[in-house]
């Protein structure tokens, strides 16, 4: 049986196969006609391929030049046959002579000589426009499915990358242009900072510094003075680090501030992100506060902390700290101890729990390794407004892992999308809100207002209370905004006492809150847009490059390389496993709001 033979019928009528026993969509319409037009030659050949594999059978081109394209099938003795020729004085090639009939079987398997990694990686490219991250599994089973046609794995990949070179530029290009895109931030975005600079004889990257105005402006008007501090490992085909300077907004939603890629993380890149965190913050202007700055326990975040904001208050993540206790004493009842610890407000509370620790295991050589002022709420002299961990970790994480694979501008460009979302988003969210404070501390006042209802109240004057409980007695200053517990002057929200007071005084509650959890203040965070860069084919026009160099490069300025840090060549190697480790030890359940073990957050009987 022939393998078709309507290629001059009907542009309706869908093609069917011969392989009827595999499950893949067929492509309509594939028919060619005399007369038929085609852009260019190129044109001609990508639908005479595209043609050829839909309809399973294998082409052998006869001559291919700047004038003609002939082909015909490859199997001996089918009379199929294309002449296409370019037509004169228009740069159009339309189709002269067809033999448009098979008398072969076609291709009886699923492999395709058409199928080359330029098919694969036109076949890809929309998809690669909204998934970066496919796999080259997936995307060989997605050939497979649609097509028919089985491709290599190595096919796949190399299809990968060329698509995403045709639909984002190429790595090395995406430095080559970074020095022009940071003008294009600064002069689409007013008081942003962009900064990039290269190293070396060469010039190979080595720094890259943004902050948007609108972020600069939302944390020093409206934020609560916290910055978190963290760091991501960028595995691409260049190695590098991206660094984050990230805020925290009424809501408790991360704020990010200033962000940097450096080609490798050590001391002194450390030390200059820090000086220019500095720098953006303008450290020494009314505006800006005492900060409280949290990070990991990393030498290098240590001393750029201490030689750039000597006056913050540099407290530690506790995931890392109690990853470590955890780990050096590898006792349940210890760890329990050692989180009850970490939230007592008051000294004494927390001595109490120290010496309970001391009665199962001497834990002070791990005491003197990481202070309690670093991390005991009791002892840290900032203020944390109740976050103990790392909220940034996981967007970074993220931003790594979703943008490891494309060019560094095209990096920084799916941050700023994000970014931008992320304001108009809120906005609109917060424009729904009729309240005082934000959601997140309605309902701590609502749960403070409740559980208030149970202390006698004792007025000493206009402003001091006393508040009396079965457990023990509270000294409330509604004009210092002091509890003696030290959770408001903690968490910037006022306690039970504190509720207590305020109503037997007919105030009311939500105003004595810190300002940082009100929906204005919210509101001013998110209320500076984040404007758009224009296409890289604009940059020429923009005047931000020579006539000559391509757009976006700069005016005699030096190209920028890539930096020196390539992921080595080949798999990464594999960790042996020690037997001992393949054992499946017993699991312990730990709560994730007090982090005690032994019990899950829905049975959590502590307070939020």
């Amino acid at each position: 049986m022939d393998l078709q033979s309507s290629l001059l019928s009907m542009d309706n009528q869908t093609l069917t196969p011969p392989h009827q026993n595999q499950h893949y969509s067929v492509i309509p319409n594939q028919s060619l006609a005399i007369g038929q037009e085609f852009p260019d030659v190129e044109a001609c050949r990508r639908a005479l391929k595209d043609m050829a594999i839909a309809l399973h059978f294998e082409l052998r081109i006869v001559k291919s030049d700047r004038s003609r394209f002939i082909a015909k099938c490859s199997q001996d003795g089918c009379p199929w046959r294309v002449h296409v020729a370019k037509c004169p004085g228009v740069p159009t090639f339309s189709v002269r002579t067809l033999h448009g009939e098979h008398t072969c079987e076609g291709v009886r398997n699923l492999h395709h000589q058409q199928a080359t990694v330029g098919w694969v990686a036109r076949s890809v490219e929309a998809r690669l426009r909204h998934n970066p991250q496919i796999k080259p599994k997936e995307i060989l089973q997605d050939i497979q499915d649609q097509h028919g046609v089985a491709v290599s794995y190595m096919q796949a990949w190399r299809g990968k990358e060329r698509s995403m070179a045709a639909v984002h530029g190429t790595l090395e290009e995406g430095y080559r242009y970074l020095p022009s895109y940071c003008e294009q931030v600064k002069k689409t975005n007013p008081g942003s900072i962009a900064i990039v600079s290269g190293t070396g004889s060469e010039n190979s990257f080595h720094r890259l510094f943004i902050s948007y105005r609108a972020s600069i402006y939302g944390f020093l008007h409206a934020c609560r003075p916290l910055l978190e501090l963290d760091k991501a490992q960028l595995k691409g085909k260049y190695l590098g680090t991206m660094m984050c300077a990230s805020a925290v907004d009424a809501d408790h939603s991360m704020f990010p501030l200033a962000f940097a890629v450096v080609d490798t993380e050590s001391d002194e890149n450390w030390m200059w992100f820090l000086s220019e965190l500095r720098k953006l913050l303008g450290v020494n202007t009314d505006k800006m506060p005492v900060l409280t700055i949290l990070s990991e326990r990393h030498k290098a975040i240590v001393e750029a902390v201490e030689t750039h904001f000597p006056t913050s208050y540099h407290g530690f993540c506790l995931r890392y700290v109690s990853e470590n206790f955890r780990e050096e004493f590898k006792n349940p009842k210890l760890v329990n101890l050692f989180w009850n610890a970490v939230y007592a407000l008051t000294a004494s509370e927390f001595d109490s729990k120290v010496t309970e620790m001391m009665a199962v295991q001497d834990v002070m050589p791990w005491f003197r390794q990481f202070p309690p002022g670093l991390w005991a709420v009791a002892y840290f002299e900032g203020v944390r407004y109740g976050h103990f961990s790392l909220g940034i970790t996981e967007i970074l994480y993220n931003w790594a892992l979703e943008c490891h694979e494309l060019p560094v501008v095209q990096m920084m460009e799916h941050i700023r999308h994000q970014l931008a979302s992320w304001f108009i988003e809120r906005q609109n969210m917060a424009l729904s809100w009729g309240s005082i404070l934000v959601p997140s501390a309605e309902k701590l006042i609502s749960e403070a207002i409740a559980d208030s209802r149970c202390y006698q109240v004792l007025r000493a004057n206009k402003v001091e209370f006393e508040i009396v409980s079965s457990e023990r007695t509270n000294i409330v200053d509604i004009q210092t905004r002091f509890c003696s517990c030290r959770r408001w002057q903690i968490y910037g929200i006022p306690c039970a006492h504190a509720a207590a007071a305020l109503l037997s005084c007919g105030e009311d509650v939500r105003i004595y809150a810190h300002d940082c959890f009100s929906v204005r203040k919210y509101r001013e965070a998110y209320s500076q847009p984040i404007f758009p860069v224009p296409d890289r084919s604009c940059w020429t026009e923009a005047g931000t490059g020579s006539e000559g160099s391509g757009p976006g490069l700069g005016n005699g300025e030096l190209v920028l390389r890539p930096p020196k840090t390539r992921r080595p060549p080949g798999r990464p190697k594999m960790k042996v496993l020690k037997i001992e480790s393949l054992k499946r030890p017993k699991r312990i359940v730990q709560c994730g709001r007090c982090h005690l073990l032994g019990h899950s957050q829905k049975k959590c009987t502590l307070r939020v």
